[in-house]
């Protein structure tokens, strides 16, 4: 068993005291042990994940967003005929602008529909087109002979 799956077994707290241990002894080994931890994603921070990670969060938000859009009254189909939670935005005392707010606010919704809907086609387009590279691959493959004992 290697030192770092031993580490691994005792998780993050092991890993940081390594980093202190390591810049006791000699900086320079602190600073390869931190970048180690770093680079492989032990410590939980980084780019790995990538795009999966980021979607996750986004999907997160998204929902935090909605909820709350529905508590306030917003316009989603959740918040039912009486505005949410709270009732209607609370009016300025300009009909003009609360005109305006509401339209805005209906517009901005309306994009943000329709940028979800085009990622929604934009991963489908791309999940197909892996699929797609796959199938090809899959039916370009010689054919191997069944074993013969």
């Amino acid at each position: 068993m290697t030192i770092a799956a031993k580490l691994d077994e005792f998780g993050k707290p092991a890993w940081i005291a390594l980093i202190v241990l390591g810049f006791m002894a000699w900086w320079p080994l602190g600073l390869v042990v931190l970048a180690f931890t770093i680079g492989s994603g032990r410590m939980g921070c980084g780019y790995h994940g990538g795009h999966d990670r980021w979607q996750h969060k986004m999907e997160r938000m998204q929902r935090k967003m909605d909820w709350m859009r529905s508590k306030m009254g917003g316009g989603s189909a959740s918040s039912g005929p009486s505005g949410g939670f709270w009732g209607s935005p609370p009016s300025s005392g300009n009909h003009a602008f609360d005109e305006y707010r509401s339209e805005t606010l209906k517009r901005l919704e309306d994009e943000q529909r329709e940028f979800r809907e085009f990622l929604d086609r934009l991963r489908f387009a791309k999940d197909k087109t892996e699929f797609d590279a796959f199938m090809a691959e899959r039916r370009n493959r010689p054919e191997s002979a069944p074993p013969q004992n």
